[in-house]
């Protein structure tokens, strides 16, 4: 059985339950903080991690992307490197699309499988909490609508690690429908004046497929449900049902054959995300049926992103 976060951890105040275990998240942070950096830099290439300190749903493998296809343009030799998770592979075939893609369960034998290989830039798929690999640049990511959730650390709230500790990153990445822009800006100004901001919004790359006088049925197994629901109905399509499941969700034959007779029986059509497509694999099931939305980051303020990664 895959569990959901708990939903306590995105109230904007901390409640009793997690009031009851911030004593364990404060534990928690200590031994994370004592742990030794050992550090590895390879002289023969760059590295990029882009991260999070919010515990999932805030774009990593989306901004990655963008990454690869800005130094694609430019001729740079680049890979991504993703840690091996039997609960991920939707991640990493997406990320498989668009370039080589190195998968181990040591990051760092990752790393120099691809310095032998002559890339020039590794783009890492989560990783800012490895202490064991030198990233020449750091994005720390979140999801605008759940931003930093009750503000605690695990297990009374979804932070890996102090907000405050974002005093020690350069770069913060915005993203998701552009919500609560000038709270956040405000907070992380409070907490360093010297962090780049960047903020890129979602937006379907097929929506004209999609006829705004059908009923839908949508459905996703991904970290921010609700931020792929907003960016559907911005294009006005009229959703009937949502089915949420918990992020990097393996379904099973019973729960497709569920939401394709719910469709039926009221004549929606089936919208999903092209990660949820990934993990659908029923040979003698009518997935045809289910039509997933091809989405891209756009970024606000591409033109100082890019200057940033091609200074490298």
């Amino acid at each position: 059985m895959q569990l959901k976060k708990p939903k306590f951890w995105d109230y904007k105040e901390p409640n009793f339950i997690s009031n009851l275990l911030f004593p364990i998240s404060k534990l928690f942070e200590v031994i994370s903080n004592l742990r030794k950096s050992d550090t590895t830099k390879l002289s023969n290439i760059k590295t990029i991690c882009v991260g999070n300190i919010y515990l999932g749903g805030t774009g990593k493998t989306s901004i990655a992307i963008e990454l690869k296809k800005l130094l694609d343009n430019y001729n740079v030799k680049s890979c991504f490197i993703k840690k091996e998770y039997s609960n991920q592979l939707d991640e990493q075939k997406l990320l498989q699309k668009f370039g080589k893609t190195f998968i181990n369960k040591s990051r760092l034998e990752s790393l120099k499988r691809a310095n032998s290989e002559n890339f020039k830039i590794a783009i890492f798929d989560d990783g800012l909490q490895d202490k064991s690999i030198y990233f020449n640049l750091k994005f720390v990511c979140f999801n605008n609508k759940n931003w930093i959730g009750n503000g605690l650390t695990i297990p009374a709230g979804p932070l890996r690690e102090s907000i405050k500790n974002l005093k020690n990153y350069e770069h913060v990445f915005l993203n998701g429908n552009l919500e609560n822009l000038d709270i956040i800006k405000n907070k992380i100004n409070q907490i360093s004046s010297g962090i780049n901001l960047h903020i890129g919004k979602y937006v379907g790359l097929n929506m004209d497929q999609f006829d705004k006088t059908d009923d839908y049925l949508v459905f996703s197994g991904i970290g921010n449900h609700n931020t792929f629901i907003s960016m559907i109905k911005s294009y006005g399509l009229n959703i009937k049902k949502e089915i949420e499941f918990p992020d990097h969700y393996q379904y099973s034959k019973e729960e497709i054959e569920n939401i394709l007779k719910q469709a039926n029986k009221y004549n929606y059509k089936i919208l999903t995300t092209e990660k949820d497509i990934l993990r659908i694999d029923f040979q003698d099931l009518n997935i045809n049926k289910i039509n997933y939305i091809k989405s891209d980051l756009e970024l606000i303020d591409e033109e100082k992103f890019n200057k940033i990664i091609l200074s490298l």
